[in-house]
């Protein structure tokens, strides 16, 4: 694969600092598609005998849903740099940033104190359970339990950690050419696969796990991102097609699943150490694809107004649906396995969309322009 730069391309100094102000609706799709997956394999669940309803059709291919959170990460670094403007206080980016992330946070975590806590019983200390108010609970061992308060909230005590980062990481990016930029990115991946490596092998299984939801660990991710956008921005063109790399990732996919009934040991481990780093390059160049596609005028399916819709409420989506699940769980237990089981996760998915909606255009949407109003008075 050959990467081809825009010729002629103006100075660094000129092109660096040159926002990218336009809107990707593609981009807005994918993070529905990528909030789905993760919301498929919990419902699946990530064992025959786990989730809400077992689909033996979709299982265990459905386990990889978890990896959307990577592909989240990398689409985080790449908008947050596609949208940057050269010059903007850190002051004010941590300011929006908290107006976007917090209020539906705190709002989705109100039904979880219940439907997991008081309900559900499941064990909880109050220290932990602050952590995860202010969203630091995973850059600290010990917390309990692993999860706490809303549980897939983790992922965004994994970005909080690239927000606090990332004014100083764009200001070190802007002023690597396009190469080293490029080069650093795969760096940290590498550097990704060996950490995974290492922590598998000489770490108890709780702290393996703990470390690999580690902000640190999850850096390299965040990191292609940005790296891309800038590349991108300042002339980058890939020959990428969009249908042939979700072939090859469906491919990878096979392959991945069914590790440890197809090789030995020493190859299972290897595709297990390097599935987050692979999933986010894959991420990485799927993003690319659309968004020369989108430039370049082709408007597909991503850029329907109801996946454009969908993927606005991909934040509440994703923050609503293990609550969901856990309410089924809690009042009617574990459905049979069986295929028919997909209707069920179809009929649960449009009730969490639903409930997405109404925490977007009330809660969310609201305490955002609420927010902006008060940083400009």
């Amino acid at each position: 694969m050959t990467t081809a730069l825009v010729p002629h391309q103006p100075p660094l100094r000129q092109r660096a600092h040159v926002p990218r102000t336009d809107r990707l609706d593609s981009l807005t799709g994918l993070r529905f598609l990528a909030a789905f997956a993760v919301f498929t394999h919990h419902f699946t669940g990530a064992s025959p005998t786990g989730g809400v309803a077992h689909a033996p059709a979709l299982f265990p291919y459905s386990t990889m849903g978890v990896n959307g959170v990577g592909f989240f990460f990398v689409l985080s670094g790449f908008l947050l740099a596609w949208g940057h403007r050269a010059g903007t206080p850190a002051r004010d980016f941590y300011l929006r940033r908290a107006g976007r992330i917090l209020p539906l946070h705190l709002a989705a975590t109100v039904p979880c104190i219940w439907v997991f806590h008081v309900w559900g019983g499941v064990p909880w200390d109050l220290p932990s359970f602050l952590a995860s108010l202010v969203l630091v609970q995973t850059w600290f061992p010990g917390v309990v339990p692993m999860f706490p308060g809303n549980g897939v909230s983790w992922t965004l005590s994994v970005e909080a950690f690239f927000y606090l980062l990332f004014p100083f990481v764009i200001r070190g990016a802007y002023r690597l050419r396009t190469r080293a930029l490029l080069a650093v990115a795969a760096a940290g991946l590498v550097a990704m696969w060996g950490v995974n490596w290492w922590a598998a092998t000489h770490l108890s299984p709780f702290h393996c796990e703990w470390l690999m939801r580690h902000p640190v660990t999850r850096l390299p991710e965040f990191a292609l991102g940005v790296a891309l956008a800038l590349a991108v921005g300042r002339g980058l063109r890939l020959p990428l097609r969009p249908g042939v790399l979700t072939a090859a990732f469906a491919a990878y996919t096979v392959v991945y699943v069914h590790r440890e009934d197809w090789f030995g040991p020493a190859v299972s481990g290897q595709l297990d150490w390097t599935v987050r780093p692979l999933v986010a390059l894959f991420s990485a160049l799927v993003i690319v694809a659309y968004v020369r596609r989108e430039r370049d005028g082709e408007r597909g399916w991503l850029c329907t107004p109801l996946m454009v819709r969908l993927g606005a409420w991909s934040y509440a989506f994703y923050l609503l649906h293990q609550t969901v699940n856990r309410l089924i769980l809690d009042r009617w237990g574990q459905a049979a396995p069986g295929d028919q089981n997909v209707f069920a996760l179809i009929g649960v998915a449009t009730v969490v969309v639903a409930l997405s909606w109404a925490a977007y255009a009330y809660v969310e949407e609201p305490a955002r322009r609420w927010w902006a109003h008060r940083q400009r008075t």
